[in-house]
């Protein structure tokens, strides 16, 4: 891995047309609508006032699988996702072409035996207009590439979630087939539906995405602090710490630090394992909470 090469790379430019379906399909692979007696889902998954759920962002002009690609002389095999962010800028459109514009713009060098961090930025614009929607940045681990140097931004890094009771708790089950229906709206990575690919990366079985398991974590901010309105959400970021199995439960428990902003953690009861650890989201007050904090609810 050479980090100038990297870092100096220009945009790369990646193009994707969407459909109304594809943005329910979306919603139904972070878990929307399995509750049928109520409504609060219903817009997600259903085309008459259909909305785009913000996390949707993070799949949009999605470029793959890139660091597996020989020019970029990275070793793939020992990548892991460490940390997602997004930036909501404006409402996603429910159907649509969108441009992404994806680079690098920070690599810390852990050293030899440690690793380096890698943070690539996507750009995503409605082509409509050419309104700027989202931001989107992840971290990666690269086990194998330390002790090549770095450079570019510095990283800043997220804060612990508070040390006392969470203010909110929701539970959600994913269904066994939450992996098989996420992974069509772009990630095909095998590791999340075969069992012998799961096998081969050292799994007893097929891993639920980190992505998917971030979208129901934007699911339940929506829910609890943004009265299920997508505008409201301005940023959701988060560090991934332990895999989810399909089939298991998952418990989202929020932390008001703010009139606008809370604290998250995404936990699984039955292993007592922490899946997404150090999450913030950022929300914009509605007009009931305005002046006041936006309240917490179950």
């Amino acid at each position: 891995m050479n980090p100038d090469f990297l870092l100096n790379l220009p945009p790369r430019i990646i193009t994707h047309s969407y459909t109304r379906r594809d943005t329910m399909l979306y919603a139904l692979g972070v878990g929307a609508g399995r509750d049928t007696t109520g409504e609060d889902d219903l817009p997600f998954v259903f085309e008459n006032g259909l909305r785009a759920l913000p996390t949707m962002a993070a799949v949009l002009a999605y470029p793959g699988f890139w660091q597996m690609e020989p020019r970029y002389e990275i070793d793939w095999r020992r990548v892991l996702h460490a940390e997602q962010s997004c930036e909501f800028h404006a409402p996603l459109p429910v159907e649509g072409t969108v441009r992404g514009e994806l680079s690098i713009d920070a690599i810390v060098d852990k050293g030899a035996e440690k690793g380096a961090l890698l943070r690539a930025r996507r750009l995503i614009y409605n082509e409509a207009d050419q309104r700027l929607l989202a931001t989107v940045r992840q971290i990666s681990f690269l086990r194998g590439d330390g002790g090549k140097g770095g450079g570019g931004e510095a990283l800043v890094p997220l804060p612990p979630v508070p040390d006392r009771t969470p203010d909110t708790k929701i539970i959600y089950a994913v269904r066994p087939e939450q992996a098989l229906v996420y992974r069509l709206s772009g990630d095909y990575n095998p590791l999340h539906a075969s069992p012998a690919a799961a096998h081969d990366a050292g799994f007893a079985r097929p891993l639920l995405h980190g992505l998917c398991t971030y979208g129901f974590a934007g699911r339940a901010i929506l829910a609890a602090a943004c009265g299920n309105d997508p505008a409201r959400l301005k940023v959701l970021e988060g560090r991934f710490t332990a895999p989810v199995h399909p089939g298991e439960n998952i418990e989202v428990r929020l932390w008001q630090e703010s009139p606008q902003d809370i604290a998250f953690q995404v936990i699984v009861p039955e292993r007592e394992k922490i899946a997404i650890d150090n999450g913030r989201a950022r929300v914009a007050l509605g007009e009931q909470t305005a002046g006041s904090t936006a309240r917490l609810c179950s």
